[in-house]
């Protein structure tokens, strides 16, 4: 499942971080890419810093209390947040993820775009299935959540900065598919909620998710 979720963080949030990457010490992102994407990737990646650390401590809260990435994800862990950065002419090709990240199985991947569209060109984040390209830019503070099992690329900016951030999930619930049906059910008792209170059908539903949910989870 691809989702985007809009408003992780507000365009202030988005614009805060913004500011403070200007003052960070960018390396090359090749420092972090697997043996074969590195000879596609060409992007700038923040170094370690107090000031990072506190970009990625205001992120990874923002992740943790959002309750769309919540349901859709299942965390389990996350990877460390990667701040990175594209110019002109810096772009990153047709690659999947690495499998295994710090120990962690890599099953979903997401990227926050923190950059205004409208001050950059190009850059848009690729995703392939079997059938299509999907692109995707989106506003600053918006996040795009899909799985680590797709081949994807950004496209080259030919103008302006292209900010974001990217991370993985290792999901509490392995099977995608599982996911989906879990998210879903998340959804409908939320909507039966809302409009019955706390129904017969509210329960059942309830209690499917929560025994679906036990199944599935592998603690």
């Amino acid at each position: 499942m691809t989702l985007v979720i809009p408003g992780l963080l507000t365009p202030p949030e988005a614009a805060a971080i913004r500011a403070a990457a200007e003052r960070l010490d960018f390396a090359d992102g090749r420092e972090t890419a697997g043996r074969f994407a590195r000879t596609v990737k060409a992007n700038h990646q923040a170094r370690p810093s107090p000031e990072l650390e506190a970009i990625q401590a205001k992120v990874g809260a923002a992740l943790r209390t959002n309750p769309v990435f919540a349901s859709a994800a299942r965390p389990r862990a996350l990877t460390p947040l990667i701040l990175s950065r594209y110019r002109t002419g810096e772009t990153y090709g047709l690659h999947v993820d690495d499998a295994l990240m710090g120990g962690l199985r890599t099953d979903l991947s997401f990227t926050l775009f923190l950059s205004e569209p409208e001050t950059y060109e190009g850059g848009a984040l690729i995703i392939q299935d079997r059938i299509e390209e999907r692109a995707i830019r989106l506003g600053p503070g918006d996040l795009i959540l899909y799985p680590s099992t797709t081949l994807h690329r950004v496209e080259p900016v030919d103008r302006g900065e292209r900010l974001a951030i990217v991370g993985w999930v290792e999901s509490l619930i392995r099977s995608a598919d599982a996911r989906e049906i879990l998210f879903d059910l998340d959804q409908s008792v939320e909507e039966v909620f809302a409009r019955d209170g706390k129904s017969d059908l509210f329960d059942r539903l309830s209690r499917s998710r929560s025994n679906l949910l036990r199944m599935w989870a592998g603690l």
